[in-house]
């Protein structure tokens, strides 16, 4: 028996038993095996991969499609962005009724007509059928305002809306430049129907791109606008029946800066000269009114003839529905 004490080895072979002591047996000799865990601790992970993520609970890597708000493949706008509002129509040039016509409508002062009797009935039966107009046209946009349905199909049918005005456009020459079918009943009445719901629609369309408080307020104003006008008409003395070439002129001007601006806003949009055309559709318009108004009213220098009140409501529409398409394109465009 040898005196020296066993080897490491020896120490745990079968010949020895435990130790005593109560003592935790000894770790075995080397590293635990790739995979294996050491008691007490857990085990270590494998390397991580060059697409694993950096924190757990997260998938691998980046999904494909874009960054939000990037544009889709498809062309879409990606989600968390809204949809960009979609740009209303450029209100079409309309030159003032009284540059097309020929002045056969017109009948100076003491031809007659100045009767009190006759001059009322006439105003009468003008401002009625302005109502009849005004009413249709205001629940034609009403409709396309309130009524989503009706206000998707319009904005997704711009072919309706070119169609509306190409109707609109014959019928105001028609109306406008021939005497016969103005004055005889009942085509005039025909063609003021469809004058006044192509210019309806045209109207309602343009005011579904638009908030529903923009609408109200324009609509607001251009009351205010016209009870002004034609209550100052009544008192006033100053004769704007005397200034037809300005008028002439003026109502040229706007034609062509609203072709001008068409056509610029069709290949890209600049908000300024939105703006300024707007301006100056409104105040010039705002003038017509109240020049159509004192023709209407008579005493005056000139005065139209009782004959034309087909002509007389046409004018004093077309003015109260400009006024009212330039205020709110104003509008519209401060509230966005």
């Amino acid at each position: 028996m040898s005196h020296y004490p066993p080897g490491y080895d020896e120490s745990h072979g079968p010949l020895y038993g435990p130790q005593g002591g109560n003592y935790p047996p000894p770790p075995p000799y080397g590293f635990p095996s790739y995979g294996s865990s050491q008691p007490g601790y857990p085990s270590a992970p494998y390397p991580p991969g060059p697409n694993a993520p950096l924190y757990p609970g997260q998938p691998a890597g980046y999904p494909p499609g874009p960054y939000p708000g990037q544009p889709q493949p498809a062309g879409h706008p990606g989600s968390g962005y809204p949809n960009p509002p979609p740009m209303p129509p450029v209100v079409p040039p309309t030159i003032p009724s009284d540059v097309l016509s020929s002045g056969d409508e017109f009948a100076a002062s003491g031809s007659g007509w100045d009767s009190l009797s006759i001059r009322h009935t006439f105003i009468r039966k003008v401002y009625l059928i302005l109502a009849c107009q005004l009413l249709v046209t205001t629940a034609i946009v009403a409709i396309f305002t309130f009524v989503q349905p009706v206000k998707s199909f319009v904005r997704n049918n711009s072919a309706v809306y070119w169609a509306s005005y190409a109707v609109y456009f014959i019928t105001h020459i028609v109306l406008v430049c021939c005497k016969g079918p103005r004055r005889k009943f009942p085509w005039n009445m025909i063609l003021l129907g469809l004058f006044t719901l192509s210019l309806s629609y045209m109207t309602g369309t343009i005011s579904s791109y638009y908030d529903t408080k923009a609408v109200f307020l324009a609509l607001g104003i251009t009351a205010v606008v016209c009870i002004a006008v034609t209550v100052f008409c009544f008192q006033t003395k100053v004769d704007f029946t005397k200034c037809q070439g300005l008028f002439c002129v003026l109502g040229i001007v706007v034609f062509v800066t609203g072709i001008i601006t068409a056509i610029v806003l069709s290949f890209k949009y600049i908000f300024w000269l939105h703006m300024l055309y707007a301006a100056i559709g409104a105040i010039v318009f705002t003038l017509f009114l109240a020049y159509h108004t004192q023709l209407l009213i008579g005493n005056r220098k000139h005065s139209i003839s009782p004959e034309e009140y087909v002509f007389a409501a046409l004018s004093i529409y077309v003015d109260i529905i400009q006024i009212f398409l330039f205020l709110l394109q104003i509008i519209g465009a401060s509230t966005k």
